[in-house]
C-alpha cells in the first residue's frame, strides 16, 4: 500500500537540506510496503521569519523509486540555486510513496496532490475515495480542473473550496485549519489517511484518518539536551516545552529512529499540529453526514505509547535481504511467541498454557456454537494448518473464511460464534471490514495480529499478540510460522479443560518447546534449496501437493513462489489429484510433494501420500519430495526422485518445518532471476484498501 511520512520541527533550528533528508530517509523506510512513484513537499522560503503566507510551497513529485526522486529533486534544486543551507526554526513538510490505484504511475499522478497552481493545500493520501466522481463533478462545475487521474485529487481541491466559501460569508473570521479539513472529512466517503498541509496556515499539519493506518511520533528535543527525558514520559508536548519534532508516518518503521513515543491515531480523529502543540479533535461520521456548515467536534485527551521497537530490528544487518533475514530470524521470532506462554508444571502438575488476552474468554469461546477464523492470504494459510488440532483439541467445529467471499456473499455469523481474525498487520482492510460485520452480528471477536495498537487489536474483544517482530519484506514468513504456533497455543488453550486429551497436549506442548531448534536444523538446507532453484529457474509452472495438516504448507508454499518469484505456482490438496490437476502431468512439469511422516500422522493418509507419487511418476512427472529424515525410501520406494529430508515433529507443528524449504527455495528462485525479492511486481505489503 502507499505510505505516508511527515515531519515537523519546532522551535529547533534545521537546514533545509537535513529537512529534505529526514523526508527522504522516512520514504525509504517505508519502501517495502510496495509503490511505484514518490513525492515530497517543502517550503520555498531562506528565511527564519516564518511569515510569508503567500509564497507557495514546492512540490517534487517522480515516478519510480525514491532514488529516482532524489536524483530529481536535487537536479532541480541546482537548476533553481534553492539554498539548501537555509535554516527554519519552523517547518512542516509533507511526503509520500504511491502504489497505483487510480491513473498509471506518473509524476502527475503522485502525491502531494495539490488544489491548484499555487499550492494553496497539499495532501497526501492512504486509501480510496469511493465518491470521488460525484465530488470531482461537483469541483468542476465551481470551476476547478484536474490535472491527475486519482482520486486524491479531489481532496485539496474541496479544501480550497471550503476555505474560499468561508471568506465570501459577513462578518468573515480566521477558520482555523482543523474545522476546514472537518469539512472536507464530511464529504468524503471511503477509507483514508491524510495529512494537509497549506500555504494558508504556515507550519501546521493536520492528520486525520478513517480505516487506513497512521501514527504521530514525537520527539521532545529540549528534554533530550537536559537528559530529564524518560521513554516512559506519556503526556503530550506543550507550548512551554521549546524545541519539539513531531512525525506523522504510516507505520513506526519510519519513526523508530526519530523516537519511540508514538500515538496510534484512531478512526475520525483529526490530529492538529500548531505552535509546538498537539491538539485532537473527534470527528463523528454518523452525526457530521446529516450537518450543514462547519462544525467544530469535541477535543479528546490522548497519551503516548512507547514503541516496543528497536532500529536494529528494521535493518538488514549482515543479510542482503529483508525476506532472507526474516526466514533465518524464524528461531528466535517462534521463541519470543512461546516466551511466558508456555508452562512446563512443576511435581504433579500438567504442562498447560496461559494466554493473557483471551483467560477471560476462554469459557465463551468453549461454549461456542462454533469456531470461524478468518483471514486473506498468507494468514488464511495459517489458519488452516491450525484448524485440525483447533478441532481436535476444542470438540467444536471450525469453518474457515476469506474475509471478501465472506462479506460478498454476506455469510451467516451468529451470536454463538467465535469468530478469529488472523492478520499480520492487523489493518487489512477486508479483515477488518469482515471484524465489524461479525461484531454487528453479535459475535465474540477474538484478534491475532503482530501489531500492537492495530486496528484489529483495538476492535476485537480479546486476542493474542503475535510476537513476531517487524516483518518488511512483503512476503510474509516468520508472521506465517508464528501464527501456527499461536493458533496451536489458542487450541491448546480451549481444549484445557478435557481430561481425556491431557497426554496429547502435553507431547504438543513438549514439541512447541522444543520448535526452535527443529527450526534451526531444518535452515541448513539453504544451501540445497539454492541448488534446487537453479535446477528450477527455467520452469514456468511448479504444482505443490500436500494434504491433512500440510494442505496449508502447500498453499502457503505455491503462494511464497508467486509472490516473489513470478512463477505460476500452485497449491493443490494431495485427495484433489484425479479431479483435475492430473491432466497436467508430463516430463515438463515440476511437482513438489509434501510426504513427511508426521508423528501423529494417521497411516492411512500416508499411505494415499505414497500413492500420489507413484501415480504422478507413473505419468513421468519431474518430483521433488519432501519427506522426514532417514525416510526417503519408505516414502518412495523403487522411484528415483530429488528428495528433501526434514526433521520430524508432532504433526501440528509440522507445517512450521515444512515451509521453511519452501520459503528458501521462493527466496533463491527470485534472487538468482534478478528480481525484487523484498518489493515484488504489483504486491503492497498491507493491504488496506478493497
Amino acid at each position: 500500500m502507499c505510505g505516508i511520512f511527515a515531519y515537523l520541527n519546532y522551535n529547533v533550528n534545521k537546514e533545509r537540506r537535513y529537512i529534505i533528508e529526514v523526508l527522504f530517509n522516512g520514504l525509504r523506510r517505508l519502501e517495502y510496503r510496495g509503490y511505484d512513484s514518490a513525492g515530497i513537499s517543502i517550503d520555498d522560503s531562506s528565511s527564519s521569519q516564518q511569515d510569508h503566507i503567500n509564497l507557495s510551497p514546492l512540490v517534487f513529485r517522480q515516478e519510480g523509486n525514491i532514488d529516482s526522486l532524489v536524483k530529481s529533486v536535487y537536479e532541480e534544486v541546482a537548476e533553481t540555486e534553492l539554498n539548501l543551507e537555509a535554516s527554519f526554526v519552523v517547518h512542516a513538510g509533507i511526503a509520500h510513496t504511491r502504489w497505483a490505484t487510480h491513473g498509471e504511475p506518473s509524476p502527475r499522478n503522485s502525491h502531494p496532490q495539490s488544489s491548484g497552481v499555487d499550492n494553496e493545500f497539499l495532501v497526501v493520501h492512504n486509501g480510496v475515495v469511493t465518491n470521488f466522481e460525484v465530488l470531482k463533478e461537483t469541483l468542476v462545475r465551481h470551476g476547478f480542473t484536474f490535472e491527475s487521474e486519482t482520486d486524491t485529487e479531489v481532496i485539496p481541491k474541496l479544501a480550497k473550496y471550503v476555505f474560499d466559501k468561508t471568506k465570501e460569508g459577513e462578518g468573515y473570521q480566521d477558520v482555523p485549519f482543523s474545522q476546514i479539513v472537518i469539512e472536507v472529512m464530511r464529504h468524503l466517503e471511503g477509507a483514508y489517511a491524510l495529512v494537509f498541509k497549506s500555504r494558508h496556515y504556515p507550519n501546521e499539519l493536520i492528520a486525520c484518518k478513517r480505516g487506513s493506518p497512521l501514527l504521530l511520533g514525537v520527539k521532545d528535543l529540549t528534554t533530550n539536551v537536559n537528559n530529564k527525558a524518560s521513554s516512559h514520559n506519556t503526556e503530550f508536548p506543550t507550548k512551554n516545552i521549546q524545541s519539539k519534532e513531531f512525525f506523522f508516518s504510516s507505520d513506526a518503521h519510519a519513526i523508530v529512529e526519530h523516537t519511540k513515543k508514538y500515538l496510534v491515531i484512531e478512526d475520525g480523529e483529526v490530529v492538529h499540529l500548531k505552535e509546538g502543540a498537539v491538539s485532537i479533535l473527534k470527528f463523528d461520521y454518523d452525526k457530521a453526514k446529516n450537518n450543514v456548515g462547519l462544525t467544530r467536534p469535541a477535543s479528546v485527551q490522548r497519551a503516548l505509547s512507547v514503541l516496543e521497537m528497536e532500529v536494529e530490528q528494521i535493518n538488514k544487518g549482515s543479510y542482503e535481504h529483508y525476506m532472507q533475514k526474516e526466514i533465518h530470524e524464524q528461531p528466535e521470532s517462534l521463541r519470543t511467541t512461546m516466551r511466558g506462554r508456555l508452562i512446563r508444571g512443576g511435581f504433579c502438575k500438567a504442562k498447560s498454557v496461559l494466554l493473557g488476552g483471551l483467560k477471560d474468554h476462554l469459557k465463551t469461546i468453549r461454549r461456542s456454537r462454533r469456531i470461524v477464523c478468518i483471514g486473506c492470504g498468507t494468514s488464511y494459510n495459517a489458519a488452516l494448518a491450525a484448524r485440525p488440532l483447533l478441532e481436535e483439541l476444542s470438540g467444536i467445529p471450525v469453518t474457515l473464511e476469506i474475509a471478501s467471499d465472506l462479506l460478498d456473499r454476506q455469510g451467516p455469523i451468529y451470536r454463538e460464534d467465535t469468530a478469529v481474525f488472523v492478520s499480520q498487520s492487523g489493518e487489512t482492510a477486508d479483515t477488518l471490514h469482515a471484524l465489524q460485520y461479525a461484531l454487528d452480528n453479535g459475535a465474540l471477536c477474538v484478534g491475532i495480529t503482530n501489531t500492537v495498537g492495530s486496528a484489529i487489536a483495538r476492535n476485537t474483544h480479546c486476542g493474542i499478540h503475535i510476537n513476531a517482530g517487524c516483518e518488511i519484506g512483503v512476503a510474509s514468513t516468520k508472521a506465517y510460522t508464528s501464527q501456527i504456533v499461536v493458533m496451536a497455543m489458542l487450541a491448546l488453550a480451549v481444549g484445557d479443560d478435557t481430561i481425556s486429551s491431557q497426554l496429547r497436549r502435553e507431547a504438543i506442548i513438549d514439541g512447541l518447546f522444543d520448535l526452535p531448534n527443529k527450526v534451526k536444523e531444518v535452515l541448513k538446507l539453504d544451501q540445497e534449496m539454492k541448488d534446487l532453484a537453479e535446477q528450477l529457474m527455467a520452469e514456468q509452472s511448479l504444482l505443490v501437493f500436500g494434504r491433512g495438516y500440510n494442505f496449508a504448507t502447500a498453499l502457503e508454499g505455491a503462494l511464497k513462489v508467486k509472490e516473489v518469484a513470478l512463477t505460476h505456482s500452485e497449491g493443490i490438496l494431495a485427495g484433489e489429484m484425479k479431479h483435475g490437476p492430473l491432466a497436467l502431468v508430463d516430463e515438463n512439469l515440476s511437482i513438489f510433494v509434501i510426504a513427511t511422516h508426521d508423528a501423529c500422522f494417521r497411516l492411512v493418509l500416508f499411505s494415499k501420500q505414497q500413492s500420489v507419487i507413484q501415480q504422478l511418476h507413473a505419468r513421468k512427472g519431474r518430483l521433488i519430495v519432501m519427506c522426514s529424515k532417514g525416510e526417503s525410501s519408505l516414502v518412495c520406494p523403487g522411484v528415483s526422485v530429488r528428495v528433501i529430508e526434514v526433521p520430524q515433529v508432532e504433526d501440528c507443528l509440522q507445517p512450521v518445518i515444512n515451509i521453511i524449504p519452501l520459503q528458501l527455495l521462493a527466496y533463491h528462485l527470485t534472487v538468482l532471476r534478478g528480481l525484487n525479492v523484498d518489493q515484488p511486481r504489483n504486491l503492497a505489503k498491507s493491504v488496506t484498501t478493497q
